[in-house]
């Protein structure tokens, strides 16, 4: 299973999302260079590195950003010790507008 995927399949089981979307951006970082990475040479956003996530879900009802970050990390926090590298976290119950 790659790493979008248990990603999603996680989520859905933390949070029962009425929406959900896992975006892949790691092709937006090519040439950045990663700190604590074993090797200096810039990222070839290849893989599966970094994420954007937008959600719904009613479990973020009267949850501050802050409150809604940290659960998401809580339950990805696997895939934020292993190869992911940045994640991007949108969250919203339902009714909110979506951040621009």
């Amino acid at each position: 299973m790659t790493i979008q995927k248990t990603i999603e399949a996680k989520l859905e089981r933390a949070f029962s999302p009425s929406a959900l979307a896992v975006v892949n951006e790691s092709h937006l970082h090519a040439g950045h260079h990663h700190s604590g990475s074993d090797h200096h040479e810039a990222f070839d956003g290849s893989g599966e590195t970094h994420f954007r996530v937008r959600m719904e879900s009613p479990a973020f009802a009267g949850l501050s950003r802050l409150e809604r970050h940290r659960a998401v990390n809580a339950v990805l926090a696997e895939e934020l010790a292993g190869g992911v590298h940045a994640l991007a976290i949108e969250a919203r119950a339902p009714g909110e507008p979506q951040r621009r």
